[in-house]
């Protein structure tokens, strides 16, 4: 029973996540402005801190945001007239997102301007210095890329159904990772049975259908080749 409410507790979070996507363009902006930082991570080798400054950065502008739409929607199904107070509220919680972003635009500029100005084959030969960042961002990029994508499909919950399926997505992109850093055939197995395993219990339990778990295997897969063979 814990188990089961653990996971609703997840389910409502991520929905709520994902209703934030599918509902503000602002957040689709922060979305996509993440993913663009998290690629140009792999073209520097940033330290454990400057990474760590990115991860918190991006964390506090999104999390801004779901705040700012939580105090909007909880002002408009309580007040159904003008009220000033009202108008603060809002305006607080959306000055609060600008500092935020402000304030990820000047770490960006802090970070990576001088890198930007260096741009050359060196720092794509860096990369293969750093595989555990790599690995790491490109399993982020994977699952924001999936939220985003059940945000548009707009189908089911987040971890109950809907297209693609995010566990199949997550699974096969680590068996993939998996693959692409060994050469040895009973490792790339193991890994792909126990991908191709998560994938079939989510059919199993009626969660998802063949299609979305077969869309979200093979959506996992391929972009983690794409970000794996373009980055590295």
């Amino acid at each position: 029973m814990k188990i089961k409410n653990m996971v609703d507790s997840f389910n409502y979070a991520i929905e709520g996540l994902i209703h934030t996507v599918r509902t503000q363009r602002n957040m689709r902006i922060h979305m996509t402005a993440a993913l663009v930082v998290l690629t140009a991570c792999f073209f520097y080798n940033l330290t454990k801190i400057e990474f760590l400054i990115v991860l918190l950065t991006i964390s506090m502008v999104i999390t801004s945001e779901m705040v700012n739409t939580a105090v909007e929607c909880a002002i408009d199904a309580t007040t159904n007239y003008y009220h000033p107070l009202a108008k603060i509220a809002k305006n607080v919680a959306a000055g609060a997102v600008l500092v935020t972003a402000v304030t990820a635009v000047v770490v960006g500029y802090v970070i990576f301007w001088d890198k930007l100005m260096y741009i050359s084959l060196v720092f794509m030969s860096k990369i293969k210095n750093s595989n555990s960042y790599i690995i790491f961002i490109i399993l982020v990029i994977v699952c924001i890329s999936t939220i985003i994508v059940k945000a548009v499909f707009g189908e089911g919950t987040p971890l109950k159904g809907g297209m693609p399926s995010g566990h199949s997505a997550i699974s096969f992109s680590i068996a993939t990772i998996v693959a692409l850093l060994t050469e040895k055939p009973v490792i790339i197995t193991l890994s792909y049975l126990l991908a191709f395993i998560v994938a079939q219990s989510r059919v199993d339990s009626k969660v998802h259908s063949i299609l979305e778990v077969f869309f979200g295997g093979a959506f996992g897969t391929l972009l983690t080749i794409l970000l794996y063979k373009v980055f590295m």
